[in-house]
């Protein structure tokens, strides 16, 4: 009984500290809207004959010194309040995601809150607001109008990793006034790499509240709204009726169809980006009549063709050049600059060190969700529709049956039983060179897909080997692994179609979730990568 009345103190604490940093928001956007009336009341004033102020309507007249005394009592306290909040928020940041699972159960499966209140109307800036923004404001294609609209503006960003991290900073230090963040990931070790919102303290929390907490101590006056759970059929439409423009910073097929098809039904703008190895690439969809992302991309890829960073690698700032991007094309939309890349994608090459314009086609007049006469009229289920699931871990494929696939703890029961066999590891050379179990033959599956001669003879030389130590009656069994148990299903493929003539009598399996299981259920000394 003590520890379940102690879980819902917690809770209610939890509870209690939500509404209280909500309230420091809505305050500190009071705050600013404060400071602009008085000083257009301050401006409005007219001196008097005998030089004593005359009341406005909006200000009652003083009697004594001690109302004077009192107003500047109160900017006083303004100003004490502002410090005390930009302190709250950073220890919020550093308290709020303990006990992040019972927190989120609160709020809902998703995480998501119910409609936001609109922002604001603005007519003027502060004189901390034109300090702070100062060295844009004197841009003729920004200017004090330019800034207000940011002011005005939400903007909802799928995915606070690599491409959402470098985006949302320049969006909350640019001034924008409501930055939506979603992400149902945590932060992981290897995602420091390249997401720049996030430190070694933040691992195993929420990204989206750790992007939350590391934006509020750059710009304390941006209102921020981390949902923490992943964007789906059920909600995307809701919540992105409720910003100005949206950013996919997302890597997963589904994802990107879902964003797409729900900014479409908005009408919403969907600045979309993307990196993968050294290369990026950035477009605006459903713009000023522009095509969305189903006039290029019709259908999806097959499952086992799409690469992601888990697979293929990135280099960090290549994400970091493609998020500031987006964020440029943003702030251009928003402020009412008007996007560059309505009808082209840019194509970055970080080798090169080359940008291209590639035109796009026009609008499709028969697009499945865009088009004259839509077939798509509300959200789907979009892993069904890709064939894929809306992550962005590495995928799991299936493409051999269970009989032909093996666990970890089954071969390394047969490697401790001396089982005669051949380990082969079919990863790239230059994942090979990271880590490898030394026991096994590594011949690039690519090598195996292009019937290479050399590699073909090294693995029939060291099958000749192991069939040494057997009955040659008996098929030589040949356990084939990857990194994560995909690559090594295609190279299973290929070795079972291989002349028995030339190969003799061979039983080709994998083994499943590949050298990251083998790290994570065998060998904790084993890198991961």
């Amino acid at each position: 009984m003590a520890g379940a009345a102690a879980a819902r103190l917690r809770a209610e604490i939890r509870r209690r500290e939500r509404e209280l940093r909500g309230l420091r928001e809505r305050l500190a956007a009071e705050l600013a809207r404060g400071d602009t009336a008085e000083q257009e009341e301050d401006g409005e004033r007219d001196e008097g004959a005998c030089g004593a102020r005359q009341p406005s309507a909006a200000e009652p007249a003083r009697g004594d010194a001690g109302d004077a005394e009192d107003e500047d009592g109160a900017r006083g306290l303004r100003e004490r309040l502002a410090a005390e909040l930009a302190r709250g928020d950073s220890g919020d940041a550093d308290e709020e995601d303990e006990d992040d699972e019972e927190e989120e159960e609160e709020e809902g499966a998703l995480g998501f809150p119910a409609e936001l209140p609109p922002l604001p109307a603005r007519s003027a800036l502060s004189a901390a607001e034109i300090l702070r923004y100062s060295r844009q404001l004197v841009l003729p294609e920004l200017g004090v109008r330019g800034q207000l609209r940011l002011a005005r503006s939400s903007v909802l960003v799928v995915g606070c990793g690599g491409l959402g991290c470098p985006l949302a900073q320049y969006l909350a230090a640019a001034g924008v006034g409501r930055l939506g963040l979603v992400d149902h990931d945590v932060v992981e070790t290897s995602n420091l790499q390249r997401q720049v919102l996030h430190g070694e303290a933040r691992r195993g929390r929420p990204k989206a509240r750790s992007a939350a907490a590391a934006l509020r101590r750059l710009n304390s006056a941006v209102q921020y709204v981390p949902y923490r759970g992943a964007l789906r059929p059920r909600s995307a439409l809701r919540l992105v009726r409720q910003y100005d423009i949206v950013a996919d910073c997302s890597d997963n097929v589904p994802t990107r169809y879902l964003v797409s098809d729900a900014c479409v039904l908005a009408g919403k703008p969907l600045v979309s980006g993307s990196a993968l190895r050294l290369e990026g690439q950035l477009a605006v969809y459903n713009y000023r009549g522009g095509p969305c992302y189903r006039c290029l991309f019709p259908e999806p890829p097959p499952p086992d063709t799409v690469t992601n960073c888990a697979d293929g690698g990135v280099l960090g700032v290549v994400t970091g050049i493609i998020g500031c991007m987006q964020a440029l094309e943003v702030l251009k939309i928003a402020s009412g600059m008007g996007s560059s890349f309505g009808g082209y994608m840019l194509m970055f090459d970080a080798l090169e060190g080359r940008f291209r314009n590639i035109k796009l086609r026009p609008r499709k007049a028969d697009c499945a969700v865009c088009g004259d006469n839509p077939s798509v009229t509300c959200l789907q289920d979009y892993e069904a529709f890709c064939g894929s699931s809306a992550t962005d871990k590495c995928r799991a494929l299936r493409l051999l049956p269970s009989g032909d696939r093996v666990s970890v703890q089954q071969y390394k029961e047969l490697l401790d039983a001396r089982v005669p066999h051949v380990l082969l590891d079919v990863r790239p050379q230059v994942e090979a060179e990271i880590c490898r179990l030394q026991h096994a033959l590594h011949i690039p599956l690519r090598s195996l897909e292009e019937k290479d001669e050399q590699a073909l003879q090294r693995l029939q030389k060291r099958i000749c080997e192991e069939k040494q130590r057997t009955d040659d009656q008996t098929p030589l069994p040949v356990y084939v692994v990857c990194k994560l148990g995909n690559d090594s299903q295609k190279a299973v493929k290929i070795l079972q179609e291989l002349p028995a003539e030339e190969f003799g009598s061979v039983l080709a399996k994998d083994i499943k979730g590949g050298l990251m299981a083998w790290a994570t259920k065998i060998d904790s000394t084993f890198p991961q990568y």
